[in-house]
């Protein structure tokens, strides 16, 4: 409930604080008094956008805040879900600055204009000629079937179910969209792979077989150049290892006479060990040196099998075209298994789509059971505000389609006259009828579902006094339950308040300020009394207000 609101710079109020209490609060005023600015303020309370042109002087700040008592509203998910520090009494604030911009919070938490619609219609429902076109939208005329059904907890587990549903929907096109892509890739990818594993690629092979090409392509040259060498080292005469044998021998006669000659001899000795080393390696590679033309041609052919594969994938190395084979095999096996993941996945989509089918029976069951007994009451409660002829006509079409509250199509028909013809509601019945409707859904509601304090802004418009008494009556019941703001002309309605507000304008310092005042028992006499007969006050409306407060 709404336990305080305070308002500070905004269009014709100064600043106003003001306490609230549970039960029906009566709010009335002059035309033009200002109850319309208590509503715009209440508005950005619940997340409307903001307008500089409201705020009376534009060199300061706008604030508008509300603390509402929560604690029996359930919410704490909700503060949850929304990153929100929950407080039994919460505080609401919005602030309009000098600058045009606007900022919000709860209880101190800056928040944006939809963490605060959010909350906000969970906390207020302002009720005005807006909200009544409300009742011509199926939505709503949902909302208030399944709040007598009870299917809160049903349409919740459909709504989870449907989310899933349609989430597997949406893998399976993607299923179906990679299926269809694939077949169409599939044998390019296929001649690709078989390219690449006709090569028979090896990781690191590239060197080796350019170093083998080169030696084979090359294998005469290499031969004839060995054998010289060969001829050089080992000639007995000239032979490079016949010399150097011999300089070793005449530096062995030294090694005695110090050891710098000894140091030489080492030397030279460590050169001879290495150069027979290499004497027999040459040896070695020139007794197996042959010319290989089949071998020469499969390298060559190898070679430029790998460099045209890396030309063709834009890539430097054979790890990259073992990456890109790998990677080929993969699509394909893939486009091979995508076969079994649609079946797996349409698998899925029945099973969840029968169990949407049986939460949706359920949930039309549901409705179809509680019809009868809300047209009933509201018939009934109809015809004690003027419209005893008031009939409805309320029933349920299935669809094939899944809906998001299930798979009914509503047809919420009405008739205000005696004989008349059923019609859709917004045809059928005029404002002040529509608003006689959505007090009669209301005091429903208010029995079967917390709703939140609502503020019915002059739904008693075009009444007479016999029946505003009647909805004076209603609104008195639903304020057992909840909190109830009302703002009227009639002093039928006043009277039956529990608090009475009044709103008005004074002049403070040659300006025009709106101003709002708790009436006591005297003044609500007087203001009452004003209702019936205007502003000059006669000794019998002051005893016809007594009778009505009494």
């Amino acid at each position: 409930m709404l336990t305080q609101l305070t308002i500070k710079n905004y269009a014709l109020i100064d600043e106003l604080q003001v306490s609230f209490n549970n039960g029906l609060t009566i709010i009335t005023g002059e035309t033009g008094a200002g109850k319309s600015i208590l509503l715009g303020g209440l508005s950005l309370i619940l997340g409307k956008r903001a307008d500089i042109s409201n705020v009376k002087d534009a060199s300061k700040k706008c604030v508008v805040e509300a603390v509402f008592d929560i604690a029996k509203y359930d919410l704490k998910s909700l503060f949850l879900t929304e990153d929100l520090d929950y407080e039994s009494l919460t505080i609401i604030r919005r602030e309009i600055l000098p600058s045009g911009k606007s900022r919000a919070f709860i209880n101190d938490t800056p928040v944006n204009l939809d963490s605060l619609q959010v909350l906000g219609a969970q906390l207020l429902d302002i009720h005005s000629q807006h909200q009544t076109l409300q009742l011509t939208d199926d939505s709503f005329q949902f909302q208030i079937i399944d709040a007598l059904a009870k299917n809160a907890t049903v349409l919740a587990t459909y709504s989870d179910t449907l989310k899933t549903y349609k989430s597997l929907q949406i893998e399976l096109e993607e299923l179906q969209e990679q299926k269809a892509s694939a077949i169409k890739e599939l044998d390019y990818n296929a001649f690709l792979l078989k390219e690449l594993e006709d090569a028979k690629l090896i990781s690191g092979e590239l060197e080796g077989l350019e170093s083998e090409y080169e030696t084979l392509n090359n294998v005469e040259v290499i031969k004839e150049k060995l054998s010289h060498a060969h001829q050089l080292l080992s000639d007995e005469n000239i032979g490079v290892a016949t010399q150097l044998t011999e300089i070793k021998n005449q530096l062995a006669k030294l090694t005695s006479f110090g050891k710098q000659y000894d140091g030489i001899y080492q030397r030279v000795n460590s050169t001879l060990i290495e150069l027979d080393d290499v004497f027999a390696e040459i040896e070695d590679v020139e007794g197996h040196l042959e010319a290989d033309p089949n071998r020469l041609e499969f390298v060559n052919t190898k070679l430029q099998t790998i460099h045209n594969l890396m030309q063709k994938h834009t890539v430097d190395s054979v790890d990259d075209l073992i990456e890109i084979k790998d990677s080929l095999s993969l699509k394909i096996s893939v486009t091979e298994n995508l076969d079994a993941d649609i079946s797996d996945k349409e698998k899925e989509i029945r099973n969840l789509e029968s169990e949407l089918k049986s939460i949706a029976k359920t949930i039309h069951d549901n409705r179809n059971k509680i019809i009868p007994e809300l047209i009933q009451q509201l018939e009934t409660i109809l015809a004690t505000l003027g419209m005893p002829n008031a009939r409805f006509f309320i029933e349920l079409q299935a669809s094939k389609t899944f809906l998001s509250n299930g798979t009914d199509d509503l047809q919420f028909l009405f008739s205000a006259n005696k004989g008349g013809q059923f019609n859709d509601l917004k045809k059928a019945a005029s404002g002040g009828e529509l608003s006689r409707i959505m007090l009669a859904i209301k005091s429903i509601l208010s029995a079967h579902t917390q709703l939140p304090t609502i503020m019915f802004d002059e739904i008693d418009t075009g009444v007479s006094g016999e029946i505003s008494n009647k909805m004076a009556g209603i609104m008195q019941l639903m304020s057992k339950s909840m909190q109830v703001f009302t703002i009227t002309h009639l002093p039928q309605i006043a009277a039956k308040g529990d608090t009475h507000f009044k709103v008005y304008k004074e002049d403070i310092d040659e300006r025009t300020q709106t101003q709002l005042k708790k009436l006591t028992q005297e003044e609500r006499i007087v203001e009452i009394a004003q209702m019936l007969g205007g502003t000059n006050v006669s000794n019998s409306a002051l005893e016809h207000a007594k009778q009505l407060l009494n």
